[in-house]
């Protein structure tokens, strides 16, 4: 079967997408049930009784109790306050705007802790862990955009079973998890990170009735204003004030009413207030990684039972301390007997014996991986980078196409034992395996179907190697994408794969990644001064006799006119003129390609300076710390502005006049929205109030996105269907790249906008001043272009931790949580760079089908190959490392990164795909 290159590696991708998900679904722990088998099987536990009715036994579930212990509080209050720090209670902020919390911690009427949540720090598994006890798995990182019902058992579902009446108001990830539990709820849209005020008044507003009545036992609020003032301006926004101060006036107005109950009914139980934060809040304003800005919060058990008894708990803690204090006390004392060392001895292996059970205790919960889908994916993975790999010599020929050998491997022998092997150890291993196994889960048909592709995948990559070693000549190579050594860049780029796929195994390299892709471009530009160098300053021997040739005949034409006495000053001006201003041209493209490797330096360092990212110096104050601090709003302002109009004379080169006023319009319009939300000012805004929600005015920006991108496909169906026209496809893919440059201006926040303008300046001089003058093959372009676009994903303040997500990117425009658009506005801006870089990738080498007939083919599969080496190694590397003490913090994000790098390649590869068209078509002519 003969198959283009491009469409081989978009098919490969696809296959290795398949790879990928399948290792993820097998290396992301399931979380443990505490139900029955048929409960924790997906069967949904019985609903709790009604308050009042009696607690029937449930068929399959025991108590460990013989009798229900006395209750010690006669109501509880939960405040979950959202994204809430342990320094905005215990620290500055919380004396200076949480008073009265902060006397109730000092005067000693509570229980005050430092809770450390475990990663991954959002919503939902901060939730589940706080009502179950137990560590969620990482993949509800994943599941956190659309909760499930809980079906382990629960804090809530005991207290509903044993009659408690549950009154619930705020995150309506509660009433996901407890579809059933509540007796009176009202929910609020979690994800809509835009709004601060009302989410928080809809919960307020039931406070002042509830507090009042009798008829509930347990109350939840859930706050998210301050998390959501956190997504939109970060933990020192001047905003974090305020309403830190409300969530004081209403822990205050909670306790004083639970008091004034008290005095009322003096021999009734007391009441108590818990006041929790679910996870915290990096210094960027974000969540879900490891920092201990995001897992130290503050947890407050306020009641007046606490004034007059201690906690066991803290009186067992007492007892501990005060014996651990004897034996240093002995110690001191110069005891050397054998008492003291057999006493040190019991007391260490008392303490190693506790810390190994709580560590095996948690690592059955946390690490409960499903081995065999991971194998299943990793195997599917590891033979498309196998075939990727044994094709790429005739993938990169002159024609870019090649015979797949499909036939004889399908019907041959070894596929079909092949396939009935894989379906007995199928059968095998899910009829023993004791755990669940997402494989075995999947129906026989489509299990069945995988065997058969993994047979068909072994059975190909044997024939090609067959075929490699039966034929070791290579096929020819156009002589304009070839050479007959290796270059500095060459090794350069080769060394730097490889390198870059070794370090992902050590946790420091992944936590700083951004440091490896900073060094290989910075390396990458003094390569490329190397090559400008030579091709420019650096005479070869050949140019020498060329020019003595050119010499000689000018000597003898000028013998010649001397002889027949012809007169030719008119001429010799002519020829002067012209030879003046060539060479005149030729220099300053020396002098223009010699400087741009600077210029590219100079704007990737300023780049760094922009935004801290990684862990080690992430907390370090950066430039765009400063750029978004209330008192620099104006320079705020002018840099957005001046980044806009940049940004407009950057792309408006090869757009349409009507994509042109477009793109003014649209560029406007996220001024306007920038404006409207607070984040800049007019030069004529009288004061800082918000003018509106900036709904219409990222409304009027979508509009003028979606047009641009429209004429774009328009030029693009044209130029694939009727005319096969290579200037209106050179167009229309130019067009749909401004559209996107736009749509990533309105998501991108105000400081990050110079990201974009130095992403679109650094590709103009390097397509200018080096690609195109050095006429570089299109292998090294695509590495190149993948290289850059990892660097502006660091650029852009992103790093492997979830935390860095900005996920209020996924609101704008948005006036209610919308699932769809939200995920992909998220996903485009967190992967705005490598998606640039790729589509300008395409835009380059649509033009350069003149030169080279085969780039675009070329360019799809060393993208393909490019990103296929580095996700096959770190899903390897992953699997010996589940055990490591960073599997979580660093090494799983990581892996949910380049999983999604692997579907948003695929993605383009057959966009490529799609835009080569026309080359199939010359090949059938």
């Amino acid at each position: 079967m003969r198959l283009r290159s491009g469409v081989f590696a978009a098919g490969c991708l696809l296959v290795q997408a398949l790879g990928v998900g399948l290792f993820l679904r097998g290396f992301f722990p399931v979380p443990v049930r505490s139900l029955p088998w048929r409960e924790a099987r997906g069967v949904p536990p019985a609903e709790p009784p009604q308050p009042g009715a009696g607690t029937p036994p449930i068929p399959g579930v025991t108590s460990n109790w013989t009798k229900i212990p006395s209750p010690l509080f006669k109501k509880v209050v939960i405040v979950l306050i959202d994204a809430l720090r342990d320094d905005f209670v215990f620290g500055s902020k919380g004396k200076q705007f949480m008073p009265y919390t902060t006397e109730l911690v000092e005067k000693g009427t509570c229980h005050s802790f430092i809770a450390e949540a475990k990663p991954p720090t959002v919503t939902m598994p901060r939730i589940k862990a706080l009502m179950t006890g137990s560590i969620p798995g990482f993949i509800d990182v994943i599941m956190n955009l659309n909760s499930p019902a809980l079906l382990e058992d629960n804090l809530i579902w005991q207290a509903k079973t044993a009659g408690k009446r549950i009154v619930f108001y705020g995150d309506d990830t509660w009433v996901k998890l407890f579809p059933k539990h509540f007796v009176e709820y009202d929910g609020t849209t979690s994800f809509f990170v835009s709004d601060y005020t009302e989410v928080d008044e809809n919960v307020t507003r039931h406070l002042d009735g509830v507090l009042k009545r009798e008829d509930w036992d347990i109350l939840i609020l859930h706050y998210l204003g301050l998390d959501h003032i956190g997504h939109l301006t970060g933990p020192n926004s001047p905003l974090v004030g305020p309403k830190l101060y409300e969530m004081d006036n209403i822990l205050k107005k909670i306790h004083t009413s639970l008091l004034s109950k008290l005095q009322e009914r003096e021999s009734s139980l007391p009441n108590l207030l818990i006041v929790c934060g679910d996870h915290g809040m990096s210094e960027t304003g974000s969540h879900g990684g490891s920092s201990e800005e995001e897992v130290h919060t503050p947890l407050l058990f306020i009641s007046s039972a606490f004034e007059k008894r201690n906690d066991p708990g803290f009186e067992h803690f007492k007892i501990a301390e005060k014996s651990h204090g004897n034996w240093i006390k002995l110690y001191l004392e110069g005891n050397n007997s054998e008492v003291l060392l057999n006493l040190g001895k019991k007391v260490l292996k008392q303490y190693l014996e506790a810390l190994k059970i709580l560590s095996s205790s948690l690592s059955k919960q946390v690490a409960q991986y499903d081995m065999y889908s991971m194998t299943v994916g990793t195997v599917i993975v590891l033979e498309v980078l196998l075939l990727l790999l044994l094709s790429m010599s005739k993938a990169l020929s002159s024609r870019a196409e090649f015979e797949v050998p499909l036939s004889p491997p399908l019907f041959s022998l070894l596929f079909y034992l092949m396939c009935l092997m894989l379906c007995a150890v199928h059968v095998i291993v899910c009829t023993s395996a004791e755990s669940l196994c997402y494989f075995c889960s999947i129906s026989w048909l489509t299990a069945v179907g995988v065997m058969m592709l993994i047979s068909a995948l072994m059975c190909v990559i044997l024939s090609a190697f067959g075929k490699m070693i039966e034929n070791p000549k290579l096929p020819a190579k156009n002589p304009a994408v070839s050479s007959s050594s290796w270059s500095e860049l060459d090794v350069l780029i080769l060394a730097g794969t490889v390198g870059y796929a070794v370090s992902l195994g050590a946790s420091s390299f992944i936590e700083e990644e951004h440091q490896t892709w900073y060094f290989l471009i910075n390396t990458l530009c003094l390569a490329l001064c190397q090559e400008i160098c030579r091709h420019y300053f650096l005479v070869k021997e050949c140019d020498l006799q060329l020019s003595t040739a050119v010499k000689q005949n000018f000597e003898d034409i000028e013998e010649t006119t001397q002889c027949r006495k012809v007169d030719i000053p008119s001429c010799d001006s002519k020829l002067g003129k012209v030879t003046s201003s060539s060479e005149f041209l030729k220099g300053s493209e020396k002098w223009m390609g010699l400087a741009s490797p600077l210029i590219i330096l100079i704007c990737c360092r300023l780049l760094r300076s922009l935004n801290q990212t990684g862990v080690q110096w992430a907390h370090r104050p950066d430039f765009g710390h400063w750029l978004t601090s209330s008192e620099h709003k104006a320079v705020l302002s002018l840099l957005a502005a001046v980044s806009l109009v940049m940004l407009f004379i950057l792309v408006q080169r090869r757009c349409s006049l009507v994509s042109k006023i477009a793109m003014a319009l649209g560029l406007l319009g996220v001024y306007s929205y920038r404006v409207a939300i607070g984040n800049v000012v007019f030069p004529w805004q009288q004061d800082s109030k918000d003018i509106s929600k900036g709904i219409i005015e990222a409304r009027f920006v979508y509009v003028f996105v979606l047009g641009i991108i429209f004429t774009g496909t328009k030029d693009l169906l044209k130029s694939q269907v009727i005319s096969a026209d290579c200037k209106t496809k050179s167009i229309g893919l130019w067009e749909v790249y401004s559209g996107l440059v736009l749509l990533a201006a309105l998501l991108f926040r105000p400081h990050n906008l110079p990201v974009l303008v130095f992403c679109l300046l650094i590709q103009m001089i390097m397509t200018r001043c080096i690609w195109k003058p050095l006429k570089f093959d299109a292998a090294q372009i695509t590495i190149m272009h993948y290289w850059f676009g990892q660097a502006f994903f660091y650029f852009q303040g992103n790093s492997n931790s979830i935390a860095t997500v900005d996920i209020s990117a996924g609101f704008v425009g948005l006036d209610n949580y919308v699932e769809i658009p939200a995920i992909f506005l998220t996903g485009f801006a967190t992967y705005a760079g490598p998606l640039l870089w790729a589509i300008h990738l395409l835009c380059y080498l649509s033009s350069e089908v003149s030169r080279n007939s085969a780039a675009m083919g070329h360019g799809c599969f060393c993208y393909a190959l490019i990103c296929s080496v580095p996700v096959t190694v770190y899903i390897i590397l992953v699997t010996g490392l589940r055990y490591h003490l960073f599997i979580w913090s660093v090494f799983s994000p990581k892996l949910l990164y380049e999983g999604m790098r692997v579907f948003i390649t695929a993605a383009v590869c057959m966009f490529f795909t799609a835009m080569d068209q026309n080359r199939s078509q010359k090949i059938h002519d």
